[in-house]
């Protein structure tokens, strides 16, 4: 059987948030990376606030070879889970995330470029509404752009053109069971 391929005839990079209180936002664009990949498009991710411990994806999208980047440039999640960093800290590594994001954007080496977790950099004031904007605004007509992370901006919101919002329904968390390799991160 021969398997078809889709060809749009207008590409049109597309910017999609991924936000909610629930599991999977970055799960979800791990996947776009993925499939991406399978296309043979150039992806970067940099991660705005993970970094101080590990995560499966790390080591996983090397086995994506030349297609996919992967910056973890936080020092892990602001103000939770223990985490001893100030916050002057993680604001001065999301800054430095935007500006590698915008050297990143101005390389025009990337079909698609996931900021995970920005929109809580955004919602704990470690970067500012005008630079997600501005990040917005640089970016080529044909360049896709994921942003990930709870409680995303309405005028974030506004500018994509998909938004999808994970609901918790049930996590195992609660129930007292430590979060698992592999699932979780």
């Amino acid at each position: 059987m021969e398997i078809k391929r889709l060809t749009p005839e207008k590409e049109q990079g597309l910017v999609v948030v991924i936000t909610g209180n629930g599991k999977g936002k970055t799960t979800s664009a791990m996947g776009m990376a993925l499939r991406a990949a399978g296309h043979e498009m150039k992806v970067c991710i940099i991660q705005f606030m993970k970094g101080d411990l590990y995560s499966g994806e790390w080591d996983g999208v090397t086995h994506l070879g030349k297609y996919v980047e992967l910056f973890h440039t936080g020092k892990g999640f602001c103000g939770i889970e223990g985490n001893p960093y100030p916050h002057s800290e993680h604001r001065k590594n999301a800054q430095e995330a935007i500006d590698l994001v915008k050297s990143k954007l101005a390389s025009n080496a990337f079909d698609l470029i996931i900021l995970d977790e920005i929109n809580n950099a955004l919602a704990l004031n470690l970067v500012d509404l005008e630079q997600v904007k501005e990040i917005l605004s640089l970016r080529p007509d044909r360049l896709h752009m994921i942003l990930t992370g709870r409680d995303a901006h309405s005028d974030i919101i506004d500018m994509a053109d998909t938004v999808s919002e994970v609901r918790e329904i049930k996590h195992a968390y609660r129930k007292g069971i430590v979060p698992q390799p592999g699932v979780d991160y």
